[in-house]
Order: structure tokens, then sequence, then C-alpha cells
């Protein structure tokens, strides 16, 4: 007879079942706050601004349009500012990345002379700065004013990120592992790249989204160290596309049709312009979700 196995469950207690229920509607509630904007913002800028306005788009898009997209197609500012974006952001992260990894390994190491000095050193750093205007007249003194360095070098490193991936590599790479690459008769750059590296997956993924956000949105850099339009990131151009079209409306005669015409236009403008500048973050993020968790709670708990 084939034996029958019987697994016991432990059943829930009645407090158990009321704290799953009451902590999954919480969750849902907040969930539902943090993403009804995001779905509203979407269905708005495919709506009709009338539609909007009377706030007939509370739960679904009416009047179905493209009005917003067509119009941000008639500028050709924003394919050259998404790019100049892209060039700043990828670059931005590659030098960020290697200097925080880098960094990050060397001050994990105990055997680094003067390391305690220099923790200290970048410590200081996140507290101290010059300032608005001492730091333009470095950047002019340096010649990169204007240019696509003075928006990637003064971002070069980001302390607290090293910290996090310094805390990280302290917490989860054992001492046992760089003594064994040293018997295979490995350096610290054999170490660095074949052991450290594939096994800091999670803090890596977690470091590139930090650091592609922080350029994506970078829009004072922009603002105050460039003066030539055609560098402007996304950034700037929606700011100066948004303001444009304020001021064409308030310029407009006295002709109450075409300006009803063009305030539609400058909303459903908006609502697409946000949704333009989001999207490489609503893309990102899937591929770096699994490891986000992770990286963050061992990289900033432990160490």
């Amino acid at each position: 007879m084939a034996k029958t196995k019987t697994i016991n469950k432990i059943k829930d207690s009645g407090s158990d079942r009321v704290f799953g229920i009451v902590n999954g509607t919480i969750l849902t509630i907040f969930t539902l706050l943090v993403l009804y904007p995001i779905y509203f913002i979407l269905s708005a800028s495919i709506s009709d601004p009338t539609y909007v306005n009377l706030g007939e788009t509370f739960l679904f898009p009416k009047g179905i349009n493209f009005l917003g997209y067509e119009k941000l197609l008639e500028y050709p500012t924003i394919l050259r500012g998404f790019a100049n974006s892209v060039l700043y952001t990828v670059s931005g992260v590659c030098i960020q990345m290697f200097t925080c990894v880098t960094c990050a390994f060397a001050l994990s190491r105990k055997e680094l002379p003067g390391r305690r000095w220099l923790n200290g050193f970048f410590v200081l750093t996140m507290y101290i700065g010059g300032g608005l205007v001492p730091s333009y007249i470095l950047y002019r003194d340096l010649h990169i004013l204007n240019t696509i360095w003075v928006i990637i070098l003064p971002t070069a490193l980001s302390v607290y990120n090293m910290i996090v991936c310094r805390s990280f590599f302290m917490s989860n790479i054992s001492e046992e592992l760089f003594e064994a690459t040293k018997i295979d008769g490995g350096s610290y750059t054999t170490f660095f790249i074949k052991v450290v590296l594939p096994l800091s997956k999670a803090i890596l993924a977690v470091l590139v989204l930090y650091h592609a956000l922080a350029h994506w949105n970078n829009y004072t850099s922009a603002l105050y160290y460039l003066r030539d339009s055609r560098k402007y990131p996304l950034q700037m151009v929606l700011k100066g596309l948004t303001a444009s079209l304020s001021s064409d409306v308030q310029d407009m005669g006295m002709d109450a049709k075409a300006i009803a015409d063009k305030i539609k236009a400058e909303q459903a403008v908006r609502y697409a312009i946000i949704i333009i500048g989001s999207i490489p973050v609503f893309l990102m993020y899937p591929f770096v979700q699994k490891y986000f968790v992770k990286g963050v709670m061992v990289g900033s708990v432990k160490g």
C-alpha cells in the first residue's frame, strides 16, 4: 500500500489572522496612495484637458487624445535634451561607480595605512562645502563651465554611497576569501575583480540606480553652470518649454477661443512632460528591484 504522508500545518491564531488582514489592508491603501498620482498623470496626459479640469478623469481617461505628445514632437529641443541627459547619466554613472566602488574597497581593507583618517576626511566633506559662489569660481578657473565636465566631475564621488558600499564589503566579503586568493597567487586587483565584484551584484545594482536617478534629475547644475542651450539636459529643456508655453498664453490677444485652445494645449503638454521625464526611471527600476532590498539593508545597517 502506498504510504500517505500527512503534513501537520501550524494554524494561525485569531490574532494572527486579524494582524494579517489589518496589515494587508494598510499596505494596500499606501500602495494605492503611491500609485494613483502616477496613474492620474498618465490618464490626464491622454485625456481632453476639458474633462481633466472638470474632474471627470478621476478613474478613467476621457476624450482620449495625444495632443500633449503631439505638441512635444513639434519641439526639436526635446530630443536633444533627452540625448544630453542620457549622455550625462551614462557618463556620470560610469565615473561614479568606478570611484565609489574602488574607494569603498580600499577603505574596507584594515591594512590600509591611515584608513581611519581617510574615513574621517571623507565624512567631513559631507558636512562642509564651499557654497555656490566659491564653487562657481572654482569651476571657472578650472575652465569646465559650460561643458559636460561641470555636470559630471563635481559629483564624481558620492561619499554617502561610498560608505554604504564600504559597509557592504566589510560585512559580506570574508577575509578567508582574500587569504585564498593570496594562496593562489592573486593580488588585490585579482581579488577585487574576480571575487569582490561578482559577490556584490546587489549593492552595485542599487548604486547604479541611485547614481542614475541623481544624474537624470539633476537640474540645478545645468541651471547654474550651463549657458549653451544646446547642452541643456532634458530637465532644463522641459522647464524652459513650460515657461514658454505659459508666456505664450499671457501674450496672446483677446481671442477667447484661441486662448482656450492654447491653455488646453499647455495643460496637455505639462502632463506629457511629466510622463516623458519619468519613463527612464520606470524602465530602469524593474531591472534592479530584485537586488534593491538586499543591497540597501545589508549595505546600510551593518558596519
